[in-house]
């Protein structure tokens, strides 16, 4: 048997995932877990809950006047996000 290019473990991992479709889905996973870190302590909390499905974030905040400010800012979020992920995840954020 003839040795091919050596593959390092995360290389292997990520093959992986791409072939059973699950990049998209770990992606979304880490949206989440970006969202206190895009918009720091403060907005976070009061954050009461967030989850992505088909690249829509959904965000649900405790307070009103602070979902209005984030609807202003809804493409920069999600520009942010989109950046520290690497590739386009998030197409829209829901704020409720």
């Amino acid at each position: 048997m003839k040795r091919t290019e050596a593959k390092t473990v995360g290389d292997i991992v990520q093959d992986l995932l791409r072939k059973e479709h699950l990049d998209v889905p770990l992606d979304e996973h880490r949206a989440c877990a970006l969202w206190p870190h895009i918009v720091g302590p403060g907005i976070n909390r009061y954050t009461i809950s967030r989850n992505v499905r088909n690249g829509v974030m959904t965000v649900h905040l405790s307070s009103a006047p602070l979902r209005n400010e984030l609807m202003m800012h809804r493409s920069r979020i999600i520009t942010l996000i989109n950046q520290a992920l690497g590739r386009e995840i998030i197409k829209e954020i829901v704020f409720k």
